[in-house]
């Protein structure tokens, strides 16, 4: 176990809700503000650091509504002290400068798509100028982007964004694998992104790796068995397997806690996860 040994330790974000899950795909998924406060608490409590969150309406449909990201920024705070709150501003929650509107808010961290790609069926329109526009939006309210790369440009692009001064921190990039019609899950891929990462950011630059369906969990191996961090959640999966739901979020992250023990990595508490992607401490 050398080579494992030397891993420092690994931080799992868990994504609660997102857009596309619904209480008939699995009861367990969170819609309601309480009910994400609720799932994010167990899902804390089981080792997660960081909540990567989407809002719903009373319909239970996607929204980019700042009000309602307000709520669940405050309700997590309150009741998961020190945990990493990254809302979203993804496309299946709204169009234009709307998907942006929860920035104001300061939350710790945003996710930030760089470019366009296809998904299982419809384009994920990511169009420069809006591109620019989120990223100045994070850098004006001090908002750490999370780079999710759907594709090679996208790691080529953050790096350019970097050195342009659009992005102020050294980018925390994740590779996302298994959406139908962008990229699978291939592990000689995967390896040339980590070698992307490194010879774009270095050596040490942090990165994160997201598996959809049932390529959640071969990603979160990849990701912890290679030195990166995972993420989980039920956003992206609602299985334990093929015939099994997944009982929680929690027990999702307990998968990759297991992970972490056998490749002798030690999860990431809240106040390392700070620390390694340079993110200050709450007050």
């Amino acid at each position: 176990m050398t080579e494992t040994t030397a891993m420092g330790p690994c931080i799992i974000c868990v994504a609660i809700t997102g857009s596309l899950p619904t209480k008939e795909n699995n009861p367990a998924v969170p819609i309601t503000i309480a009910e994400q406060v609720e799932s994010t608490q167990e899902a804390f409590e089981a080792g997660a650091t960081i909540a990567h969150c989407h809002v719903r309406d009373d319909e239970g449909k996607p929204t980019s509504d700042p009000e309602r990201f307000a709520r669940l920024k405050e309700g997590l705070e309150k009741h998961c002290p020190g945990m990493i709150v990254q809302l979203s501003t993804g496309g299946r929650s709204g169009a234009g400068q709307v998907r942006g509107g929860m920035l104001p808010l300061r939350p710790d961290m945003a996710s930030l798509s760089v470019g366009s790609n296809n998904f299982p069926t419809r384009v994920y329109e990511n169009p420069p100028d809006l591109v620019d526009w989120l990223a100045s939006e994070m850098v004006k309210y001090g908002v750490k982007p999370e780079i999710e790369a759907f594709d090679l440009s996208h790691i080529l692009k953050a790096h350019q964004m970097w050195k342009a001064g659009q992005i102020t921190d050294r980018p925390y990039v994740q590779f996302v694998m298994g959406v139908k019609n962008a990229m699978p899950a291939d592990r000689d891929v995967f390896d040339y992104y980590i070698r992307t990462v490194k010879r774009l950011f270095g050596d040490d630059a942090a990165w994160c790796a997201a598996g959809i369906g049932p390529n959640q969990y071969v990603l979160n191996e990849w990701a912890v068995s290679s030195g990166g961090h995972a993420r989980t959640g039920l956003e992206d999966n609602v299985r334990i397997d093929r015939n099994t739901l997944a009982p929680s979020n929690a027990a999702l992250v307990k998968r990759v806690t297991d992970l972490c023990d056998r490749y002798n990595r030690p999860v990431a508490d809240w106040k390392t996860a700070r620390s390694i992607l340079g993110l200050a401490h709450p007050a």
